[in-house]
């Protein structure tokens, strides 16, 4: 019998790319079967981008400050850039990991069921940036991450899971941040191991998980 074809993936990073490192090395151990056939981050300068290099992947920028019009960024000419250099590796999924970027709804669209992205928070509660320090000012007792598809509602696509972690008494930013972390390179790895593998499924927008409605996110501590 021959041999199923693996998965290809594409992974956008804008930084250090710690969630980048954690797929590949599950694609590497055959946990998740999947291919990385392209890393690419709208910042030429991110640490992801000679991190992925090192791994022997390919990896490229699509600097996002290249496209302007009139001295204003130009959004439609970067996405059009950034859609090109994704669909270059004919990626079966998009993973964002860590993409900085707001992407416009008819980007989110056009990947509609194959793009998925990890949120420092447990959505739909923080989203946005600087989620750690409000968690904190806030007095939240519990912290985390979520994986969701992306739709063109910002960090409001459907949930698919969680990691939970306690905010702990004397926690700063630094150290729920760092815990944080610890648990997204779990979490993100086992979401896309399901998609890939069949086990999750978009369904127009509510997702199936063994085939059940995912009717709330499943969670991890």
């Amino acid at each position: 019998m021959a041999e199923a074809a693996r998965a290809r993936l594409a992974i956008l990073i804008s930084g250090r790319g710690g969630n980048m490192v954690a797929i590949a090395q599950a694609c590497r151990s055959g946990r998740i079967p999947a291919d990385i056939v392209s890393v690419i981050s709208d910042e030429p300068d991110a640490g992801g981008l000679q991190r992925a290099r090192d791994l022997g992947l390919h990896a490229v920028a699509v600097d996002r400050r290249s496209f302007s019009q009139a001295g204003r960024p130009d959004t439609a000419a970067f996405e059009a850039a950034l859609g090109e250099a994704i669909d270059a590796g004919r990626p079966g999924y998009v993973i964002l990991a860590g993409f900085m970027r707001v992407l416009s709804g008819a980007f989110a669209t056009r990947y509609a069921g194959r793009m998925l992205n990890i949120h420092p928070s447990l959505l739909p509660r923080y989203k946005g940036l600087d989620t750690h320090a409000r968690v904190l000012a806030a007095g939240d007792a519990r912290h985390g991450a979520s994986v969701h598809f992306v739709t063109p509602e910002l960090d409001g696509g459907p949930l698919i899971a969680q990691a939970v972690v306690d905010v702990l008494p004397g926690d700063d930013v630094a150290a729920v941040s760092g815990r944080v972390h610890a648990w997204e390179h779990k979490l993100y790895p086992m979401v896309i191991e399901w998609l890939v593998r069949g086990r999750l499924q978009w369904n127009g927008g509510h997702p199936l998980l063994d085939g059940a409605p995912l009717a709330a996110p499943v969670r991890i501590h």
